[in-house]
């Protein structure tokens, strides 16, 4: 592989990421692509998802599913969560930053409370759904007063300021109905696949699903047990932020709805002033007109 790229004269890209352990350790390195699908068990076109050279390429969120590992692409984190370690671009990101704060607190053994640990994968599934809907929810906070403030003002105080404020608030719940869009639709394609779901289930245990039924086969009954209950838990969690998206999303789009309409009804006041004023011109046209016409009469007399 790597003397394909010396042969074609392509330098072998490397990445630096931060490598997170089911154990709670973390660390940072430097990984080649190589390196990369040999350890993850990827094809080269996997990675497309998570590669930081290609961010606009893949803005789309998106949760792949394969043999050993997992490839998330939410917002700015993108990251490879294997059976016992998570791989994390862009760690600096606010997306990366967000996922670490949230993912190492649930690896000590201390938060567990006495009850069962979830697979390390799992834990790092909800953590990554959890620090994107969260930065979702946050930006919703953050511009739902602004435009019920806006709301309140207008239309009738209308300043070149104010106006300034509704378009920039209307353009950040544009980008964030569409963020939350995206996500619910991926929410909803993997809750509609329960192919996928079971993938995640049996990763680092010794099962197979059957390629006719999709059953899980295991060699130890146990384990094929603990991976249906494990199927149900994925699905619930899933249907829980799925909610969640839906909410943010619905606030979002209700919230342009009511900007739209704002605008709109500054549009007919607007319209209606410049009818008045266009109709004081015109008093003020056939009044000077009048004066003329009275101003020659006079000067006809007068003569």
């Amino acid at each position: 592989f790597a003397a394909d790229y010396i042969s074609l004269g392509i330098r072998e890209p490397v990445y630096e990421v931060v490598e997170v352990k089911a154990n709670g350790s973390v660390s940072t390195e430097k990984i080649s692509r190589r390196q990369l699908l040999k350890s993850s068990g990827l094809r080269l076109r996997d990675t497309r998802s998570v590669d930081p050279s290609l961010w606009l390429m893949n803005s789309m969120p998106s949760l792949l599913v394969r043999e050993q590992a997992i490839l998330l692409n939410l917002g700015s984190l993108r990251a490879i969560a294997m059976h016992e370690r998570v791989l994390i671009f862009n760690y600096n990101s606010p997306g990366g930053k967000v996922f670490l704060e949230l993912l190492r607190p649930r690896l000590n053994p201390r938060n567990i409370n006495g009850g069962p640990a979830m697979p390390f994968q799992l834990e790092v599934v909800e953590a990554a759904l959890l620090s994107r809907i969260q930065r979702l929810e946050r930006r919703l906070m953050h511009v739902e007063p602004r435009v019920a403030a806006l709301l309140e003002v207008l239309p009738n105080r209308l300043t070149g300021d104010v106006l300034e404020q509704l378009r920039l608030s209307k353009q950040s719940l544009v980008e964030l109905g569409s963020r939350a869009g995206d996500l619910k639709q991926m929410l909803i394609d993997l809750l509609e696949d329960p192919h996928e779901i079971r993938r995640i289930c049996i990763m680092g245990r010794n099962c197979t699903l059957d390629k006719v039924s999709d059953d899980m086969e295991c060699a130890v009954p146990l384990e094929k047990q603990v991976a249906e209950e494990e199927e149900e838990e994925i699905e619930m969690l899933l249907e829980n932020y799925l909610q969640r998206c839906e909410s943010c999303h619905g606030q979002a789009e209700r919230l342009l709805d009511s900007a739209r309409e704002m605008e709109d009804s500054i549009a007919v006041n607007l319209s209606s002033r410049r009818l008045e004023v266009s109709r004081v011109e015109l008093l003020l046209q056939v009044g000077t007109f009048c004066v003329a016409v009275g101003a020659l009469i006079a000067e006809e007399y007068s003569a």
